[in-house]
């Protein structure tokens, strides 16, 4: 068989190179399962380099430790059947066979095509998702999606900024991505925040050892008319170790140890999941230019609420502002408010975090904590700012 198997999912340029190298890939993440996929990794390395009774006694070992992950199995089954002839493709099978599971089958390659994906085009180390432009040193992880390659990172919040820690096989909605509405079987794109842990014993079997829910539809959702609700992160049944790469009603599944670290890692609230169709990665410098240009708006709004001056900072705010139902109107006096008791001092951002999100419009998602000299905590809030002819505006602002 040699590499004829694992060329009918990456090509021979990529095979030799990254394939071959499975068992050292992303040295370093901790992984909580016994590293279930690298060792799946090592064994189509070992395929690649024709090291068919190799690759035979490690995924035998795999499939025992993990009778229920499908993958596995069906490459064990090939491995077993290329004893006897050679093979040309994952599953390779009989035609009858395969035309008897022809869905399975083709969830099951997908499967494997989005995980060597992974070693193809690792991100560039000490890079990080363009969204991520500042984010508080009080904010420990942050998690990232990229739709495209069925992948989640998961990066530690650390003095020197950034780290990605961590990366896993993902499923998405079965209609893809991009969500609009109630029921359509799609994951949504965007600037997320973990709002709750559902623990595993409130729940039935079919979401594995627990669930992290997302605060969809978010503001920006919300004003573009999207409906929908209960978008989670969560495991999978007992039955199965992981799903298709498009599988769900529009949830995030994984499998269920890769869930539980999550779980054991994040901090509830406090945690931002960005979800896009594909990551752009940039590394810190590139960053700087971006994160600077928007910070010079949000320090301009801060000294214009401190000056007292209320149609000044009012101007910061678009005509269409809204903040839990009240218009801009409404919510002017709550800003004056706010301002008089101020009663000139200084007001300090404190636990700053922001978050760029750019598709049709660009925006920006905001939190910090409002805090007046003097005083040791203030009011978390969070803002929502779009562009618009080259300014900076806030449509949403909120206690979070």
């Amino acid at each position: 068989m040699a590499i004829a198997m694992v060329v009918a999912i990456l090509p021979l340029d990529a095979s030799q190179a990254a394939i071959s190298n499975a068992s050292a890939a992303t040295p370093g993440l901790s992984r909580a399962d016994g590293q279930s996929e690298q060792r799946l990794l090592e064994v189509f390395g070992l395929m690649a380099r024709g090291q068919n009774r190799e690759a035979l006694e490690k995924a035998g070992k795999l499939t025992a430790d993990h009778p229920n992950f499908q993958l596995a199995q069906l490459v064990y089954g090939d491995l077993l059947a290329a004893r006897m002839r050679p093979l040309q493709s994952v599953g390779d099978m009989p035609a009858d066979m395969a035309r008897a599971g022809t869905a399975a089958l083709g969830d099951l390659r997908e499967e494997a095509q989005q995980r060597l994906g992974s070693l193809k085009e690792k991100p560039p180390e000490g890079y990080v998702p363009s969204q991520f432009l500042k984010m508080a040193p009080q904010t420990r992880s942050a998690m990232a999606i990229d739709a495209s390659r069925s992948r989640l990172y998961f990066f530690e919040n650390t003095g020197s900024g950034l780290q990605l820690k961590a990366d896993y096989y993902v499923s998405v909605g079965k209609a893809g991505i991009s969500k609009s509405q109630e029921g359509d079987q799609r994951t949504p794109l965007g600037v997320y925040f973990v709002s709750s842990h559902l623990d595993r014993r409130t729940l039935t079997d079919f979401y594995g050892v627990g669930a992290l829910t997302l605060n969809y539809p978010n503001v920006l959702d919300v004003r573009r008319g999207k409906s929908g609700s209960g978008i989670w992160l969560h495991g999978t049944p007992p039955t199965q170790f992981s799903r298709a790469p498009r599988a769900t009603d529009g949830c995030l599944v994984l499998s269920n140890p890769d869930i539980r670290f999550l779980i054991d890692n994040i901090s509830v609230r406090n945690t931002p999941v960005v979800v896009a169709s594909q990551l752009v990665w940039k590394s810190p410098k590139q960053l700087e230019e971006p994160a600077a240009a928007f910070a010079s708006s949000l320090e301009s709004w801060r000294q214009a609420k401190v000056s007292g001056d209320l149609k000044r900072t009012l101007s910061y705010y678009t005509p269409d502002f809204s903040s839990y139902g009240k218009t801009l109107d409404q919510f002017t006096p709550l800003l004056k408010a706010e301002m008089k008791a101020m009663k000139g001092r200084n007001l300090e951002l404190k636990n700053l975090s922001y978050f760029q999100w750019s598709d049709s419009a660009e925006t920006m998602v905001v939190s910090f904590g409002e805090v007046t000299a003097g005083k040791r905590t203030g009011t978390p809030k969070r803002q929502y700012w779009v562009r618009s002819s080259k300014e900076w505006k806030i449509f949403f602002e909120g206690v979070h």
